[in-house]
């Protein structure tokens, strides 16, 4: 949040609640008063937010999401804009920038969204229909319809918004189908028809509607009716489609044919022989405080084609839940088999049962549906056989928990069509044929202190419900490690609860609390661990060291000393075991608890962990050495690019590691590795401040700087004051980056390390000189001048100097000079693969070939530095060559182009803070939009740069010339 949008006072309907409205057109109100949304795009990117709620939502998922396939020529660039001018319509609170991207964030703002107040509804409905509660199961899903205004997120462009519009109309026709069923069963027909008319008009394909329909007017004895419904779908289904209507639409046909109660009752198939015998339900008894996954429950229980055997997958991490979902919703399903519901405990991952044998399990399965020939046999083919041939007229629901493999599932699977398979595990079974595969994750962490809650009981108060919810995300919220710790303090007193916060708190204890009689969250893990092949051990072990949350193959392949291709394989592996999970196409990451148990096991392997560590530090030293400016030339610490081909490439694999970045550091620091750490720390600088990253820049520097003397590296003491006095004058605070600057080049001439005198010096003569001090900055550069005389090797801080001394050459109207300068500059920046030094000084050359008079010239110079400016994201860069650009086209007589630069150029400064260069780029935008009349932009964008470090100079100056302005033309 800018300082601006701090200091601006509240509106006068700052305490009435937000709400929000997409299931219909998207609308907001502050209260009773409407909000202007902006365009559809900005619309979009609001809706993109709105219904991820509390999730951190990226730049590129938001391009996807607006955009798709044609983003806009500007990149992710445009969604800062987009953000900045949803905040201004609605409140800065609603919408924050966190790490990675951006986040509605309703809790605590006194927000209402439509969609979330739906899926608490219609929760309700649930429950109540579940609790055989039919009358206010309607009734809830009658409310839920009412917040319904027509086709949801209407005229919202973007692929995000039309997949969300159809799983919206989805969701309503689910509701609807709810509604009229248990309407039926209460005999309230005469109230659904007319809907279910207009509803199977809207939807003409939709067999469950129509089944519907017809049980209603079979309930109203309107026999003839119901068959016409039936002969209208089915002609529409052959004709238009090619299919004849599925399963259930044909059974309520025959029930209405024989005058039969049309109800859902799973009727046996006309003539199939079979033997008699007792309809067996084998479910175990359902856990208490089930507790949220209504997607995953929605997907299992989803309506199944009735031709086939349908197998359904859940896979996941030890502990998430997986058995206890199945169960949920074998019992949702179990009215549509009438042949029975079995289950059946496989023990893939029971540390005190074996695997349990394929042939011991289908005598078993035989047993259940009375079938005797055939158990006898040992041949694993001839059982199977047997169960086929025992379950070909039988529609049977059957549970496999807790398989180990797809080939121990293969010989279970019955013969009968229509029948229903619903498998566990923590492996993916990828070799296993299902039409649904759902990998299950920890619970979210309002579910999760749900849970807790009704576990443990208590007083409800704000301190227990703090504590409480602090336990569940110390919990990872596993399911199983919730359970544990609500069995430990269930009905204590309030401080048993803060009590086992703070031990939990203790990461390297954490697992040994998470353990109560045979239940333990370590022993979970331990099984996975075990079966992993001694390979894929390896790797998990070597996880256990990662200093990031978030790691991909090259990470791995760091702390293993292999190959990239090999640890995006370990990976893969690890992923299907449930011990890793898939974030994104090449990124993974550990669940605190799995983390935690991965610490443990590294320990163990001293030698091991002390190699990987070393490996991963020097991976991100390589990464930020490449992807920094100047860092490749840095003398000491290690040589080369590691694994990444050219600066971009590093870029892109330092901004997936989002804001974790400072934790690295910290990290190689408390493991002794510190020179690695001071390393990194240098090289990260030029990377973090070009995108505006101060404070995490200064958190490094500054976390190291006491800890400098003690590296090896002796260079480092002035390095990490030259990178602090960098960062400094970087944000226009001028007084403290001469005084690093100074420390440094003092620290440097005692050391008689020129490459660090040079470096400070260079940052002292830069700042002078753009604090105006010319002769001060010619004398500092004068002294660089012989010192990268003595260096023979150090071509970044030639080019760098070459430039500078070229601004002197153009500030003194020496501009043969500064063009000479600028042009070896850029000669010098293209050898050494420097693209800011590159960028900056094609700025400077296009600045110097205006003052020439050469604007076309300068529109060619210019574009190049877009170009480059763009590819490394430095705003303020980028931005300044957007406002010289416009000085080139109004030069050449485009006036026009050159006011959409402009705009172009004030829009990209909006999300950013202050440095010393932005404000040189917001007073030259000012005069130009005053100047051309835009006097309202002009003020606007003023207002909107007051709060900047260093611009009390000339607040006030321009404050009283703009109102002038304003007076005078006023007056015409």
């Amino acid at each position: 949040m800018s300082i601006m949008r701090e200091l601006s006072p509240l509106s006068p309907d700052a305490n009435q609640q937000l709400r929000f409205a997409l299931l219909g057109p998207l609308q907001a109100w502050r209260g009773d008063t409407g909000l202007e949304l902006g365009p559809v795009r900005e619309q979009a990117l609001l809706a993109c937010l709105l219904l991820r709620p509390g999730r951190t939502v990226s730049r590129p998922q938001l391009l996807d999401g607006v955009w798709g396939p044609e983003p806009p020529g500007t990149g992710d660039r445009v969604i800062p804009v987009y953000v900045h001018r949803l905040r201004r319509r609605l409140d800065a609170a609603v919408i924050e920038t966190v790490p990675g991207g951006y986040r509605f964030a309703p809790a605590g703002a006194g927000v209402d969204v439509d969609v979330a107040r739906c899926e608490e509804i219609a929760a309700e409905g649930r429950s109540a229909r579940e609790s055989g509660d039919l009358d206010a199961a309607v009734e809830a899903w009658s409310r839920a319809l009412e917040l319904f205004r027509g086709e949801p997120l209407a005229g919202v462009p973007g692929p995000f918004a039309e997949g969300e519009r159809l799983r919206l109309v989805e969701q309503r026709l689910v509701l609807v189908q709810g509604k009229v069923d248990c309407q039926l069963r209460l005999g309230r027909h005469g109230e659904a028809v007319g809907e279910l008319y207009s509803l199977t008009t809207a939807h003409p394909y939709n067999e469950a509607l129509a089944a519907l329909l017809m049980r209603a007017l079979q309930a109203g004895n309107r026999q003839a009716d119901a068959l016409d419904v039936y002969a209208t779908v089915r002609r529409r289904l052959v004709d238009e489609q090619g299919v004849e209507p599925g399963a259930e639409l044909r059974r309520v046909h025959e029930a209405v044919l024989r005058g039969d109660d049309a109800q859902p009752s799973g009727p046996r198939r006309a003539g199939a022989a079979r033997p008699e015998r007792r309809v067996r339900h084998e479910l175990p008894v359902e856990i208490g405080n089930f507790t949220g996954r209504e997607r995953e429950l929605g997907l299992l229980a989803a309506t199944a084609d009735a031709r086939v055997v349908t197998v359904r997958a859940v896979d996941g991490m030890a502990g998430v839940g997986k058995t206890a979902l199945v169960v949920r919703a074998a019992r949702a399903l179990r009215e549509r088999y009438p042949d029975g519901c079995l289950f059946l405990e496989l023990h893939g991952h029971r540390e005190d049962r074996e695997t349990a044998g394929r042939q011991r399990v289908l005598r078993r399965l035989l047993r259940a549906v009375g079938a005797g020939e055939g158990q006898d046999s040992e041949d694993l083919d001839e059982l199977a056989a047997s169960w086929r041939a025992a379950t070909a007229s039988l529609r049977l629901l059957l549970v496999l928990d807790d398989a180990a493999r797809a080939e121990q599932v293969r010989p279970l699977l019955p013969a009968g069509s229509g029948s229903m398979v619903l498998v566990t595990s923590r492996r993916r079974l990828t070799g296993l044929d299902a039409d649904r595969r759902i990998s299950l994750s920890p619970l979210g962490i309002d579910e999760a202190a749900g849970l807790l809650t009704r576990i443990v009981g208590g007083d409800g108060s704000d301190r227990e419900r703090a504590a409480v919810r602090e336990l569940a995300a110390l919990c990872d919220r596993l399911p199983l490690a919730l359970r544990i710790v609500g069995a430990r303090i269930q009905d204590r007193p309030l401080w048993a609860v803060e009590d086992l916060v703070v031990r939990l708190a203790d990461g390297e204890r954490r697992l040994d609390e998470l353990a109560v009689e045979d239940r333990s969250v370590e022993a979970a893990f331990r099984i996975s661990y075990d079966q992993l092949p001694a390979p894929e051990q390896h790797a998990f072990r070597a996880l256990g060291l990662s200093p990031t949350v978030r790691l991909d193959r090259l990470t791995l392949a760091a702390l293993l000393d292999g190959t990239p291709a090999e640890a995006g394989r370990r990976l893969e592996s690890l992923a299907d075991a449930s011990l890793v999970q898939r974030v994104t196409a090449d990124r993974y990451r550990l669940h605190d608890l799995v983390a935690a148990y991965a610490r443990r096991v590294a320990v163990a392997s001293p030698d091991e962990a002390a190699a990987g560590r070393s490996g991963v530090f020097r991976l991100y030293a390589a990464a930020a050495r490449c992807a920094s400016d100047w860092g490749t030339s840095s003398p000491t610490g290690p040589r080369g690019t590691g694994p990444f081909a050219d600066w971009e490439e590093a870029t892109v694999w330092l901004d997936a590691a989002g804001g974790e970045l400072v934790d690295v550091i910290a990290r190689a620091a408390a493991t002794d590795h510190l020179d690695e750490a001071c390393w990194i720390a240098e090289g990260l600088v030029d990377y973090l401040t070009r995108q505006g990253r101060f404070h995490e820049c200064r958190t490094a520097l500054e976390m190291l700087l006491p800890l400098a003397g003690r590296a090896a590296d002796r260079r480092m003491v002035s390095a990490l004051r030259t990178g602090l006095g960098m960062m400094y004058g970087l944000q226009g605070r001028y007084e403290q980056a001469r005084a690093w600057f100074t420390e440094a080049l003092d620290i440097g001439r005692r050391a008689g390390d020129a490459r660090e005198q040079a470096m400070a010096a260079a940052g002292l003569g830069t700042f002078a000189n753009l604090e105006g001090r010319i002769s001060e900055s010619m004398t500092h550069f004068a002294e660089v001048a012989r010192l990268v005389g003595e260096l023979t090797d150090d071509d970044w801080l030639t080019g760098s100097v070459m430039t500078r001394v070229g601004d002197i050459h153009h500030q003194l109207g020496e501009y043969d000079k500064a063009y000479d300068r600028y042009l070896d500059a850029i000669a010098v920046a293209e050898k050494t693969g420097s693209p800011r030094l590159h960028g900056k000084t094609l700025l400077r050359l296009g600045g110097l070939q205006l003052d020439l008079g050469r604007p076309a010239e300068a529109v060619g110079t210019l574009g190049k530095a877009e170009d480059l400016a763009g590819r490394l994201g430095d705003v303020p860069l980028y931005s300044a060559v957007l406002g010289r650009l416009a000085t080139a086209e109004a030069d050449l007589g485009n006036p026009q182009a050159a006011a959409e630069l402009r705009r172009r150029s004030r829009a990209m400064l909006d999300e950013q803070t202050g440095t010393a260069s932005e404000i040189a780029i917001r007073h030259r935008l000012l005069w130009h939009g005053a100047v051309a009349e835009d006097l309202a932009g002009a003020r606007d964008f003023f207002e909107r740069g007051t709060a900047l470090p260093d611009a009390d100079a000339n607040r006030a100056r321009i404050s009283r010339v703009l109102d002038d302005i304003g007076r005078r033309r006023g007056g015409r």
